[in-house]
């Protein structure tokens, strides 16, 4: 059973690694995938095994995700904040230390995790019964915050309206994976047409003598991501990148030490859905629901194992970013970024007729329109998961 469990936990980092640097391609597609049987050299695997490729997939995706976030601007929901601080790096020549910056606080994300286990053990009482409406309060009182914090208010609003109608809307059509042309439309290839419109030129990176990080001056960003990142339990549909923004008016980070919070709060996010799913049987990500389809609400034994599986996948996620991101920047310089972008954008448009068929193609042109649109507005990119929080929003208010 050991070698079994090594076997799919290391399988888990390989499509990890696929899903990551492959935009368009997320692990909630993988994770339908393999619960509907669409997989079916699975069929009569041991769900074990299933879990802990699932788990280790899931970390490994998030680690690798900020190289096509940061060097493509094709980023998913969580690591969107990314795109325009990783590529402001990018074209200093600094894209590489952006990546380490994302990839350490992935890394710090999974030790904090650890030390929040015990304590979310007791927060968990209060979370079960939490009503309906006081979640909704919650996310609506999150938006509003988002909102104000813009110095174009009115903008922000209706960027966050628009897309929150656009979600409500697509949510409503029959469309295998809805969420695939709508986050990626929205964040994804309406960033690549403006990279391609700008005509951006990538200079020379720097891969050798990188700036040192000192955890040390991280101290306030990793008690605002321990602080923080729980709302993510207590709120559905609530990404990485709002509660980073939530943290940031705690920890009041530069460039750098954002990114830094960014990793470690997209990575904390994904380990509490398990200790969710664990503790008070909520699914708040495609990976835990996943989970849940398989085998239910683990017990103890289960919850071990996934715990053990987050750190070594975790570990060697960390090993893995440094090398493969050297090599995805060292192509990167060679090729002309426009026509990486086009080249993007046409892989993203096949996966998603492929995927979600014409309707999902008619949605992925209309959400990036959409995105476009919304960039062009002058606001912050997080507005833009309106799209999922409206629609939330409106299923707790039961009108949804």
């Amino acid at each position: 059973m050991l070698l079994e469990i090594i076997l799919f936990l290391f399988g888990g980092i390989v499509f990890g690694t696929l899903t990551g640097l492959i935009p368009g391609i997320h692990i909630n597609l993988v994770g339908a995938a393999i619960v509907s049987g669409t997989f079916s050299i699975l069929g009569g695997v041991n769900p074990i095994y299933l879990i802990v490729f699932i788990v280790s997939m899931s970390i490994t995706h998030v680690f690798l995700d900020f190289i096509p976030s940061i060097f493509l601007g094709a980023p998913e929901d969580g690591t969107e904040l990314s795109v325009l601080p990783g590529q402001e790096m990018l074209k200093k020549g600094q894209g590489f230390h952006a990546i380490n910056l994302t990839s350490l606080g992935c890394l710090c994300g999974l030790f904090l995790f650890l030390i929040l286990i015990f304590p979310m053990y007791f927060v968990s009482v209060f979370l079960k019964n939490i009503s309906p409406i006081i979640i909704a309060v919650g996310l609506m009182a999150v938006s509003l915050n988002m909102i104000l914090l813009e110095k174009k208010k009115f903008s922000a609003l209706l960027v966050f309206l628009l897309t929150g109608i656009l979600g409500v809307i697509v949510f409503r059509m029959e469309i295998r994976e809805p969420l695939l042309p709508l986050l990626t439309g929205l964040f994804g290839s309406a960033s690549l047409f403006f990279s391609i419109k700008q005509k951006t030129k990538i200079k020379k990176q720097e891969t050798e003598k990188t700036e040192k990080i000192e955890i040390k001056k991280e101290k306030k960003s990793l008690f605002g991501a321990a602080l923080f990142s729980p709302l993510s339990l207590f709120l559905p549909a609530l990404s990485g990148g709002q509660i980073a923004i939530i943290t940031n008016q705690f920890a009041k980070r530069d460039q750098k030490g954002f990114l830094f919070m960014l990793g470690t709060i997209t990575m904390l996010t994904m380990c509490l859905s398990f200790l969710g799913l664990f503790l008070i049987s909520k699914t708040r990500t495609g990976s835990a629901a996943a989970i849940k389809s398989l085998i239910g609400i683990p017990d103890f034994k289960i919850f071990v194992l996934i715990v053990f599986v987050i750190i070594i996948s975790g570990i060697v996620s960390f090993f893995l970013v440094n090398k493969i991101s050297k090599k995805f920047l060292n192509l990167l310089e060679k090729i002309s970024y426009s026509k990486t972008s086009i080249v993007t954008i046409i892989t993203i448009s096949i996966i998603t007729f492929l995927v979600s068929g014409i309707l999902g193609l008619l949605v992925l042109v209309i959400s990036t329109l959409t995105g476009i649109y919304c960039i062009s507005s002058g606001v912050k990119r997080t507005n833009m998961i309106g799209c999922l929080i409206l629609q939330t929003i409106l299923f707790y208010l039961g009108v949804g």
